[in-house]
This record gives structure tokens, C-alpha cells and sequence, in this order.
């Protein structure tokens, strides 16, 4: 069969056979209820109160590399140096105001509990007194230890609605967290990670000027989203 004759029945029909997706199925038996949770706080978020999205970039590398990066060009691909030096990693922490749009963020050398704790402290204390918050996160062990819990103990004005197991898409600073990396991690130079550190809370404050909320779009309200 001619190779013009295969690719106009696969237009025909829509077949890209040279395309691969994936996906990931939840084994969360409560993912319907916690999915509308989440999904609710982002659309119709209580009156009065303020909604953050709070995750953590974990481990970025610190990497100086050799030779500059060759940029894009008629006839080239951008082209990045093969050699690179690792000064080391930084965790970046990061929470998204849904109705702002605006994030607050904070880096540390390690990715720990204790260290979600102290940044959940800095977004309470950045928040008027008294102000109900409510903190949209992912379910992994370091979100919820008993140091997490006496956090909430103590500031009875604070919620975690934790997202179904490997639904983390449902928490709009992953959005966030891609655009931070495809903007200064993906094709950054970092000498340090005092370097990396400065660059990174250079690019929120940059954000944050002209930062707007995220608008979500379901394509097919007639379909559900559940878990198989």
C-alpha cells in the first residue's frame, strides 16, 4: 500500500499511531469524595476564607555548566553542553492562592516534615489573625506526621483536604511548579545553591506582579471522574 494511501486513512480516522500517552489510575477507594473536596475548594472556595495549594519541588540540582548554552537557531536546535559541575540541591516550597493567583514560596536544603511544618507556619503568619485557611496538598508521608498534626491542633483555623493517592494534578501549583521549571531549572546555570536560591525567589516576585488564578476547563461535563 502506498504511503500516501496509509497516512490519509490514518487522518480519516484520527490515528496517530506514533503518539504515546500515559496515565495513572488511583487505588484510592475514597476518590470520588476527595476529588469533589478539592475540586470544589478550587471553583466555589467558602466565603472569607483563603485557599492555598501548597507542594513541595523536591531535591532540584544546583548545576554550573562547562560551555554555554547555543540557543535556538534557523536549521539548529537549541543545544546545552554536555559537562556540567552539581553544587548540590535545594527544595523549593511553594503555595498557590487560588484566587489570586499570587504564590508564596520558600527553599530549603531537605525535603522534611519538619520543614513543611515551618513553611505552613510562614503562610499562616503571612494571613490576617484569625483568617480560615484552607490547604489543598498531596497525601505523602511527610504531610502528615505528627508533627502536622499538632500544627493543625494548634491553629484550629487551618485545614488540609488531601488529594487521592496519585492524584496530584488535582493541586494547582503543580501547574505552577511546571512553569517555574520550563522557565529558570530547565535551562538555568546555578553556581551555588545561594545562586539557585536568589533565582528562583527572583522569578515568584517576578510572577506575582502580573500573576492571575488558574481557570480550569473540563471538556465533557457528562463524564464523571472516577476511580476504576
Amino acid at each position: 500500500m502506498a504511503f500516501m494511501t496509509v497516512q490519509r486513512i490514518w487522518r480519516k480516522h484520527d490515528i496517530r499511531p506514533h503518539r504515546l500517552d500515559t496515565h495513572m489510575v488511583s487505588n484510592d477507594p475514597d476518590f470520588e469524595a476527595k476529588a469533589a473536596d478539592v475540586i470544589r475548594l478550587h471553583l466555589d472556595p467558602p466565603l472569607h476564607a483563603v485557599v492555598f495549594c501548597v507542594d513541595e519541588k523536591t531535591a532540584i540540582q544546583t548545576l554550573d555548566r562547562k560551555d554555554r548554552m547555543l540557543p535556538l537557531s534557523p536549521g539548529r536546535a537549541e543545544s546545552h553542553g554536555f559537562e556540567y559541575k552539581r553544587n548540590g540541591t535545594l527544595s523549593l516550597f511553594a503555595a498557590l492562592n487560588v484566587a489570586t493567583g499570587e504564590v508564596l514560596g520558600k527553599t530549603a536544603p531537605r525535603h522534611t516534615s519538619a520543614q513543611f511544618v515551618a513553611f505552613l507556619t510562614e503562610v499562616v503568619s503571612a494571613q490576617s489573625r484569625g483568617k480560615e485557611i484552607h490547604v489543598i496538598c498531596d497525601n505523602v508521608s511527610s504531610h502528615q506526621t505528627e508533627a502536622v498534626q499538632t500544627f493543625l491542633a494548634d491553629h484550629p483555623k487551618v485545614s488540609i483536604h488531601y488529594t487521592p493517592t496519585y492524584s496530584s494534578w488535582l493541586d494547582q501549583v503543580e501547574n505552577w511548579f511546571a512553569r517555574i521549571q520550563r522557565d529558570v531549572i530547565a535551562r538555568g546555570v546555578f553556581t551555588s545553591t545561594k545562586d539557585l536560591d536568589k533565582k528562583l525567589r527572583r522569578y515568584i516576585r517576578q510572577y506575582n506582579k502580573q500573576a492571575l488564578p488558574l481557570k480550569w476547563k473540563y471538556s465533557d461535563p457528562s463524564r464523571r471522574i472516577r476511580c476504576n
